[in-house]
């Protein structure tokens, strides 16, 4: 419906953040009268699903493209999906909150399950590891999103809880490798996730 479409367009939540959305408000900047949209959404909640469904859809959910092997398709996936996520402020806690995605995002999930079965995999374990890398990416975006103060924090506190040592294996890894977040480490846990999932049948990497 062409109403869908627009929900992501017109909402508050890019300026505002999650606690900012309203149905009301939303009524006003897509410029219709509050019944009108009421008559479509009913809840905050009602909303909250249809935008879930839209950044979901955005990602371009769909099974591997021709030759694509499954490992190359879940990276490429999980990629996506964290894109998507972070291109809507709030992006992950609107995900992470809705009860409901519309049927076309569930359509798109049970081809690429589909997909899965042709590589061995069977429906139960091709769910479970496209939900495994999804729950995985939104934590990561939820933590990205997470409000934090400008600047670099200092690891003094963290190494005054270590006795002072600065040259702790957590204090190393925190000054070489920067934080917990950004790419490099969101790749070394999509990764980990892909290397350990194999299908239930004779394991193939195509």
């Amino acid at each position: 419906m062409a109403w869908r479409s627009s929900i992501w367009r017109g909402t508050s939540a890019r300026s505002r953040g999650l606690e900012g959305l309203t149905v009301r408000r939303l009524a006003t900047e897509l410029g219709v009268r509050s019944p009108a949209l009421y008559w479509h959404i009913r809840t905050k909640q009602d909303l909250l699903d249809g935008m879930a469904g839209a950044i979901v859809l955005s990602a371009g959910m769909g099974p591997p493209e021709e030759g694509e092997s499954w490992q190359d398709w879940l990276a490429r996936r999980g990629r996506s999906y964290r894109r998507s996520l972070l291109a809507h402020r709030d992006g992950a806690r609107v995900v992470a909150n809705a009860t409901g995605l519309g049927q076309e995002p569930i359509r798109r999930l049970n081809e690429e399950l589909t997909a899965m079965l042709a590589h061995g995999f069977t429906p139960v374990l091709a769910l479970r590891t496209i939900t495994a890398i999804s729950h995985y990416v939104t934590g990561f975006v939820l933590q990205e999103q997470a409000a934090r103060p400008p600047g670099a924090a200092s690891l003094d506190p963290l190494i005054a809880l270590l006795d002072g040592d600065a040259e702790a294996p957590l204090i190393v890894a925190l000054r070489e490798g920067s934080s917990a977040g950004g790419d490099a480490a969101f790749e070394h846990g999509l990764h980990a996730i892909i290397a350990g999932t194999f299908p239930a049948g004779p394991r193939s990497d195509t």
